[in-house]
């Protein structure tokens, strides 16, 4: 059933890619092409996500760990690389997760890209996002998991630049392709540094070793270095990159560029929880560097807050959840950091169920809207799209942490796990955690109050084509609220409660020094309530802006400009990174060319030997004027000289 739930997607690709190749004739035709890429690629993903059950039930609750061997991929000298799907409870979480998401998102795109001239193109490119993600979660070894990392990031380049005829969408897939392979890099120079330590890339192995080489050290620079501390942080590169940590983030926000279901798939299911899932499968690299897990926690929790604060001013819909997901992934790494894993990947689980809402959601108001994606354009239209109102607050509702919907019960565990961690690092989490729940909440209701109250602000012609969305749409929106609703409930006492040692059993790795979560549980009571009450605080500060004095965010961006403006301009990453990186690449790019590969390659190569070889040629041309007197002439210097010559010779 493994190897069904991950080479489903594949065999999807290949059929409808294959469809994508056709070019019908008629309209007729192409409408049938584009239904039966739909019913494949969807077919496809369905049965995927029902095996994915299958083989949970089979892990979890049988207790049937193991590997399942395909064939051998590598074997050079002592380099075994074998292509075989890695079957314990962190990746039978991770592939129901991921799968039945996927297909939700599948079948919702059957009608959001209804009209779109490339349906089978863009189904095609959804079942290879999942196959490549399925691949990466039931990695055996490093290499095998390098493959599936790599390709998501080569994906998500086809899906942000979908419509490539739009100059920004094009823009949006160069970037996140660009600033991927910085984190890429780090990645593969830590799989190299594992090798080089462990001398082998399968992770049983590698695990097993872990202990013996904690106190080993690495050569970096004609320096000695904690060798599982060096690994580790490059490992990490790879993960903030991936999973858009405070540094390499920059590509998220505009991979909003893409089709929503593209945004919703990157967001909840795939890409960005990548990092996350990384990190935790090699717990037992990580509990064997304090460095590398203060890093991740600083890391984790200052992209929870900036994302936090950018969300804050966002006008499109669309931006504004995007950075919610950033910020939520900050929580998710700061748990990693302070060694509860667990609670990282319950509250990635959840995540994926009210994030994915969330994006299609807001895909069906701008459908509703006719393609507008600016709140300041939309308003008063929850009457005429109901549900999509009813399941936009559930999700809301889910990412706020209010209870009991699936946020209250992921988000708090980790911020009382960094409370629990009992160090400084671990303080600094949990008030960040604090604030950013109160911005999580604010945020999300000032998206609800500006895109669904108030005083229609869109155009007439846009306002009388408001209409809901389609079942087909509406039925996969259904499915994921019921997971942000009972998801968190559901799977708290399994995942990080009490009896969270036995369900993960060796599928993660916590040492005895490292015990907040188990503290996580027997915190003072104020720590538990506290998310709750900022979260209830940050909606009730989003009723008196937005919905008691609506005049009062103008008053508040004016009086604090300067703030305002570093809010908006998101902190000036990207112009920070235009002018360190961006202009300075332009200008030596331009030299390279202009000079380099004009003036003194071609000039002085073939555009040169060309140039004097023409020059010669128009020279000698000359000298064929085609009058007899003119070749007598020449004739009679000719002899002059030789004579001459002679003479000269001869003279001594």
């Amino acid at each position: 059933m493994s190897v069904a739930v991950v080479f489903l997607p594949l065999l999807g690709f290949a059929i409808a890619g294959m469809m994508a190749l056709s070019t019908p004739a008629d309209a007729e035709s192409r409408a049938r092409l584009d239904r039966a890429a739909q019913w494949v690629t969807c077919g496809a993903m369905v049965l995927s996500g029902l095996f994915a059950v299958a083989v949970f039930y089979d892990v979890v609750v049988l207790g049937n760990v193991g590997t399942v061997v395909l064939f051998t991929w590598i074997d050079s000298g002592a380099l075994e690389v074998s292509w075989a799907l890695k079957l314990d409870t962190l990746s039978a979480v991770m592939m129901m997760t991921v799968s039945v998401v996927a297909a939700l998102i599948h079948i919702y795109s059957v009608g959001y890209m209804h009209h779109d001239p490339g349906v089978p193109r863009f189904m095609a490119y959804l079942n290879l996002f999942t196959f490549f993600m399925l691949m990466l979660v039931t990695s055996d070894n490093l290499v095998q998991l390098y493959f599936g990392w790599e390709g998501v990031g080569l994906v998500s380049y086809l899906l942000i630049g979908f419509w490539y005829d739009r100059p920004s969408a094009n823009a949006a897939a160069i970037k996140a392709f660009v600033v991927n392979r910085v984190g890429d890099f780090g990645f593969a120079l830590g799989i190299f540094a594992t090798y080089m330590l462990f001398e082998t890339v399968h992770l049983d192995t590698i695990f097993s070793a872990a202990a013996g080489k904690s106190d080993a050290v690495i050569q970096v620079f004609g320096g000695e270095f904690h060798a599982l501390t060096v690994i580790c942080l490059l490992l990490f590169v790879g993960a903030m990159g991936k999973s858009a940590q405070l540094g390499l983030h920059t590509w998220l926000p505009d991979a909003m560029e893409g089709p929503t279901p593209v945004s919703a798939l990157i967001h909840a299911a795939t890409m960005v929880t990548a990092g996350v899932f990384m990190v935790a499968r090699l717990s037992p690299l990580f509990e064997f560097s304090d460095v590398a897990l203060a890093v991740v926690t600083i890391v984790g929790a200052s992209t929870a807050i900036f994302a936090a604060t950018v969300a804050c001013v966002q006008n499109d819909i669309k931006r504004v959840i995007a950075y919610s997901t950033m910020s939520q992934l900050g929580y998710m790494f700061f748990a990693l950091g302070v060694s509860a894993y667990s609670a990282g990947i319950f509250h990635l689980m959840t995540h994926a169920y009210f994030k994915a809402l969330l994006f299609l959601g807001a895909g069906s108001v701008i459908h509703a809207m006719s393609d507008e994606q600016d709140m300041r354009k939309m308003g008063g239209i929850w009457r005429m799209i109901p549900v999509t109102y009813v399941l936009m607050w559930i999700g809301s509702l889910a990412l706020a942490g209010i209870w009991p919907f699936a946020g209250f019960f992921s988000k708090d565990i980790i911020i009382e796990a960094a409370y629990a961690a009992g160090t400084g690092l671990g303080q600094y989490a949990f008030w960040v955690g604090v604030v950013a729940a109160f911005l999580t909440a604010f945020y999300s209701w000032r998206l609800l109050l500006m895109t669904f109250h108030g005083a229609p602000r869109a155009d007439d012609a846009v306002m009388a084509h408001v209409h809901e969305s389609p079942k087909v749409m509406i039925i996969p929106l259904l499915g994921l609220a019921a997971g942000a609703c009972f998801a968190g409930y559901v799977a708290y006492e399994a995942l990080v409660g009490e009896g969270a040692v036995d369900f993960w059993g060796n599928a993660i790795l916590v040492l005895p020094e490292h015990p907040a979560l188990a503290d996580a549980h027997h915190v003072p009571a104020w720590v538990k309530y506290l998310p709750l009450a900022v979260g209830v605080a940050g909606i009730g500060l989003a009723y008196v802006m937005y919905w008691l004095a609506p005049g009062l965010p103008a008053t508040v961006a004016g009086r604090f400009q300067a703030v305002y403006r570093f809010l908006v301009h998101k902190w000036y990453f990207d112009e920070l990174y235009d002018f360190l990186f961006v202009r300075p690449a332009f200008v030596l790019g331009r030299g390279f060319w202009k000079s380099g590969d004009g003036a003194l390659i071609d000039g002085v190569g073939p555009d040169g030997i060309a140039a004097a070889t023409v020059n010669l040629a128009r020279r000698a041309a000359r000298l064929q004027s085609g009058y007899l007197y003119h070749y007598a002439f020449a004739m009679l210097i000719g002899v002059a000289a030789l004579i001459t010559w002679y003479l000269f010779r001869h003279s001594g």
